[in-house]
């Protein structure tokens, strides 16, 4: 009998358990997906060139909303659950639903979904987005180019347009974000490597994408997004951890697997942690991980235009996942507009419109502070024309990209850039040094 199941995703890593443990398979149908976290992604197909044979019409994507009904439809045997950065009351409230319908609930495999590298491989996760995994793999980056290393990122998969066209992206430019018609989203995963020199890669298959990185890597660094396990087996495996968010490395998927797994646990953000956070999150680190290495660090942050933040009235602008799938209630940007003595952070929820509107409804906690949300041309413009109408001095672009590139800000504004600093010991360049060797 074939083994039926679905695979609940958000268009990333449902896909790339389909394409490790499942594709290819005589003994297992995957009958569906479903999608949820990000607009617009369901009502799609997982193409037939992608999906291999067995699927020659390819693989329905459905909304999760429809999950049950879907089950029932198909007789579902068993559910794969495939996305990231859920809480565990989430997770276990989808798998009672589940399971109601009789089928069987189980959470992607681990070490299966891992990609062997012919290169040296060192993952940098985290177990809450917000985290600054981005400066961390950034600052590892760098570690390797000063050894002499040619370097190569591969980033969590975020294809939000033709699957089949996006199976392998390498993004070696600024232009490469036009050509591959990139959201605000990718922009900001993206654009932070391709500026400091660092070539990455994202897509579909995650296979067909390392060996083509292999050609050009000395070392290949997986940027871990959406607090997700690595896709590959790593040589080094970071997580950065939150002492904002004390509690979160345990009750986060997959985060706490992350944690619990790794062979480096990085504190960031030191400089604007309260110590009770961060004794609360080594006593939980120390039951869960007691082998891992510990590394504190600092990601300070830094203003373009400082006169443009002083005194001013001045609305904040930070990532969009971040606030949503992260529920982090500040950034960089706020942190800058306290440090350069902002007169006031202006709510933009009066001037909101369209989907952005919409996102506050969605995620209400996010409060006084701005999204960069972009997965679509129109919530491009619908952020453009929010930040038109906002009645305040000033912008603080708390994104890791260059936003005036993507949408007319029509007031002053400055860019906020944040780097990490780390400071204890072992330091993060003798641990890399001890795995790569040099």
């Amino acid at each position: 009998m074939t083994h039926r199941v679905l695979i609940m995703g958000a268009a990333g890593k449902d896909f790339h358990v389909f394409n490790t443990v499942y594709r290819g398979r005589d003994d297992v149908q995957v009958v569906c997906f479903t999608a949820t976290q990000i607009p617009g992604i369901d009502d799609r197909k997982y193409p037939a060139v992608l999906a291999g044979a067995g699927y020659p019409d390819g693989i329905e994507i459905k909304a999760e909303e429809d999950l049950v009904e879907l089950i029932k439809q198909h007789q579902v045997d068993e559910v794969i659950f495939a996305y990231s950065d859920v809480s565990y009351d989430y997770l276990d409230g989808k798998r009672k639903l589940v399971e109601n319908t009789g089928a069987k609930f189980s959470e992607a495999p681990v070490d299966e979904c891992m990609v062997k590298s012919t290169k040296p491989m060192i993952a940098i996760c985290a177990v809450r987005t917000g985290c600054g995994k981005s400066q961390t793999t950034r600052r590892v980056a760098e570690i390797l180019k000063d050894m002499g290393k040619k370097v190569v990122a591969i980033r969590h998969p975020m294809p939000y347009g033709d699957l089949a066209a996006q199976a392998v992206q390498r993004f070696a430019s600024v232009d490469d974000l036009k050509k591959h018609e990139c959201t605000i989203e990718e922009m900001e995963e993206y654009e932070p490597h391709i500026t400091s020199g660092t070539i990455i890669y994202a897509g579909v298959d995650y296979e067909a994408i390392v060996r083509e990185a292999e050609k050009e890597a000395d070392v290949i660094l997986w940027d871990g997004g959406n607090n997700d396990i690595p896709f590959y087996k790593p040589d080094l495996w970071l997580t950065v951890v939150d002492p904002h968010r004390p509690g979160h490395e345990l009750s986060y998927y997959p985060g706490k697997v992350n944690a619990e797994r790794s062979d480096v646990l990085l504190f960031n953000k030191m400089e604007t942690a309260d110590k009770a956070g961060v004794a609360t999150v080594e006593a939980n680190l120390k039951k869960l991980n007691p082998d891992a290495t510990l590394v504190y660090a600092n990601s300070p942050v830094t203003a373009a235009d400082a006169d443009v933040i002083k005194g001013k009235r001045v609305l904040v602008v930070e990532d969009g996942p971040t606030l949503t799938h992260g529920g982090m209630k500040y950034g960089a940007g706020t942190i800058a507009a306290k440090k350069y003595g902002a007169a006031e952070i202006v709510d933009p929820r009066p001037w909101t419109v369209g989907e952005i509107a919409d996102t506050y409804k969605k995620y209400p906690e996010i409060g006084v502070l701005l999204p960069a949300m972009g997965y679509s041309d129109r919530q491009i413009k619908d952020l453009e024309e929010t930040i038109a109408a906002a009645d305040v001095d000033s912008v603080i672009i708390g994104t890791p990209i260059d936003l005036s590139r993507v949408i007319k800000i029509d007031k002053p504004a400055t860019r906020i850039t944040y780097d990490l600093d780390d400071y204890s010991e072992p330091s993060l360049v003798s641990l890399v040094k001890k795995t790569i060797g040099g």
